[in-house]
């Protein structure tokens, strides 16, 4: 691995964190126990997934059906109900993270041949959310909504390190971490963190490759490109942009 350090500061973040209300978390569990592809789960899999005993999942299902977040079907399975689809619709027109973070990409991925992802923590997994392939023929096959677990990946290891936000040594906020070979044999990456309000982690923004490509060598002469990418994003999700 190679890590190279960079200089660039963020705001501090604030010590306190909020504490939740338990029944609430628990039926939030079961609307984020969907999947990318998923279509339906039966009361069982949402057990499994959720932790949560059957008679509870029932009780909870009612009340977000209720609200339009989760139907039945009728051989008894859940799925999503359309209210998510109307509350991601809303989302994605009140915060322009795509705005931002598209254009980005793809001049990462124009400027090293190379794909271009920006992942974002989802429980104990991480979430690509937008991805943008590079000139090259041989690419990552990660797509939008894919979950990956949290291995040993510069992509990864950036989420964990920077979970509850920046470093309290300022010379150490906006590290650029490099791997090659960790997660798969013939994958590299590097990675640099995006912070929003408060210096709360927004997620990771990533070039990756194949190892026989996306070199330590190669990868020093990116770090730069990468870093200012991750200075320029934090200041655009820090002011929490609205559209009007």
């Amino acid at each position: 691995m190679v890590e190279v350090i960079g200089l660039w500061r963020v705001p501090k973040k604030a010590d306190d964190a909020p504490v939740g209300v338990p029944s609430a978390e628990r039926a939030l569990s079961i609307l984020t126990a969907f999947r990318h592809g998923d279509r339906a789960l039966s009361l069982a899999e949402l057990a499994t997934r959720t932790g949560l005993v059957k008679s509870t999942i029932i009780r909870l299902a009612n009340s977000l059906q209720q609200f339009g977040l989760l139907a039945r079907l009728p051989d008894g399975r859940f799925r999503l109900g359309s209210e998510t689809l109307r509350l991601g619709t809303t989302y994605q027109h009140a915060f322009r993270l795509q705005d931002y973070m598209l254009p980005m990409l793809e001049q990462l991925a124009a400027n090293s041949g190379e794909t271009a992802t920006f992942y974002v923590p989802h429980g104990e997994e991480r979430l690509c959310l937008f991805r943008v392939e590079g000139a090259n023929p041989i690419r990552m096959r990660v797509q939008p909504g894919d979950l990956l677990p949290m291995d040993d990946s510069a992509i990864a290891r950036v989420l964990r390190r920077y979970a509850s936000g920046p470093a309290k040594d300022a010379a150490c906020d906006g590290v650029v971490l490099y791997t090659s070979g960790v997660a798969d044999p013939h994958a590299a990456a590097l990675a640099t963190p995006v912070f929003g309000v408060e210096a709360a982690l927004v997620g990771a923004v990533g070039i990756s490759g194949p190892a026989t490509r996306l070199t330590p060598k190669r990868a020093q002469t990116m770090k730069e490109v990468l870093s200012q990418a991750g200075i320029e994003l934090t200041r655009l999700c820090s002011a929490v942009p609205i559209r009007s």
